[in-house]
């Protein structure tokens, strides 16, 4: 189950969605008028399905709005279906496009292969403070920057904030990191921290 927010003028459009993601077993919110909406209640969703043609306020300047505080995919519903339209969407932070009039399977389905990607991404990477591991590229971000760690440091470092908070001897480090079996001495994981500070 997911928790989606649906954002459009037309109130039987948002009922359709409601219906049609409800029975896939989501929850779904639905609101008109996102302007009335709290900046701080985006962050609860795992999805936002946003039409582009509002009157209070377009679904690319709400999009343009909350990208920086949401990381959860943004599909835009939209007539508008010109390529400089759903070019615009998508650098303005959107990450999909479903045009009006849609079907319900096709909208099912974009949701779901969302969802599903969104999962696999949060298995491959977890974050401690400002530090965000990939697990699957074996690379680490500080701030969004990448750190140019070699194989054995981004090793360490992982192997260090999978076990946040615990105290390691260098001999515990080196076996988690190198195996039991591993074919240098303790004295590397010094060099190596020594680096990785």
């Amino acid at each position: 189950m997911a928790y989606i927010l649906a954002i459009d003028d037309e109130e039987g459009i948002l009922n359709i969605i409601k219906s049609a993601l409800e029975k896939e077993g989501h929850n779904v919110t639905t609101i008109s008028n996102p302007t009335c909406f709290p900046k701080d209640r985006y962050l609860k969703y795992d999805l936002i399905l946003l039409d582009v043609m509002m009157p209070e306020i377009d679904g690319f300047s709400l999009c343009k709005k909350i990208r920086n505080l949401v990381d959860c995919p943004i599909i835009f519903l939209t007539a508008k279906t010109m390529e400089q339209d759903i070019v615009m969407g998508l650098s303005l932070g959107g990450d999909d496009y479903i045009s009006k009039p849609f079907g319900i399977s096709e909208l099912r389905a974009r949701v779901a292969a969302h969802l599903r990607r969104e999962h696999r991404e949060k298995q491959n990477a977890f974050s401690v403070s400002d530090v965000k591991f990939n697990i699957a590229s074996k690379e680490a971000y500080y701030n969004e920057k990448l750190v140019p760690f070699t194989k054995s440091e981004y090793s360490i470092c992982e192997c260090l904030a999978i076990n946040h908070g615990q105290v390691f001897s260098k001999e515990r480090i080196y076996e988690k990191v190198f195996g039991v079996y591993g074919n240098s001495d303790t004295t590397a994981i010094v060099e190596h921290i020594k680096n990785i500070c």
